[in-house]
């Protein structure tokens, strides 16, 4: 809830940009992340903050954070060793038990739309270049069977 107290508590005020971590929110996630080489981590994570709440574009990150090409390639080996997706469960999890609650959810509940469309299959990605040769296939199938007849 809103409170003057929670509002005090989450105010952005005194960071370089609303999107930066604040001390106590980076001690949180910092034992997730690799050790720290020749650029700072924390400024390393502001920089993919401010990429992800501004939704600008990489080119355009501003000076202050580290180079671009850098921060990027931060972003990519967090997600790709899996570093985000244990920061999301951790926080989550911890969340859970500040509410009251277990880690972990004991119940699901599965909207009978999403059942009906995971049965027939889901949206599916066809690929062109599998289309055409299966369309050629079955052209030339009747062709085949005429010559190993003959």
């Amino acid at each position: 809830m809103w409170t003057d107290k929670n509002r005090k508590r989450y105010e952005r005020t005194g960071l370089r940009y609303p999107s930066d971590l604040t001390d106590d929110e980076f001690k949180m996630i910092e034992p997730f992340l690799p050790p720290e080489g020749r650029v700072c981590r924390r400024s390393l994570v502001d920089g993919i903050f401010y990429i992800l709440t501004t939704g600008c574009q990489w080119r355009q990150l501003p000076k202050d954070f580290p180079p671009r090409s850098t921060t990027h390639d931060y972003y990519v080996e967090l997600n790709c060793t899996g570093v985000l997706t244990r920061i999301h469960h951790a926080l989550y999890a911890k969340l859970r038990v500040l509410e009251g609650r277990a880690e972990t959810p004991t119940l699901a509940i599965v909207d009978s739309q999403s059942v009906k469309s995971a049965e027939k299959g889901g949206p599916k990605v066809i690929r062109p270049d599998m289309t055409q040769a299966r369309k050629l296939r079955e052209k030339s199938a009747t062709r085949l069977s005429i010559r190993s007849a003959s």
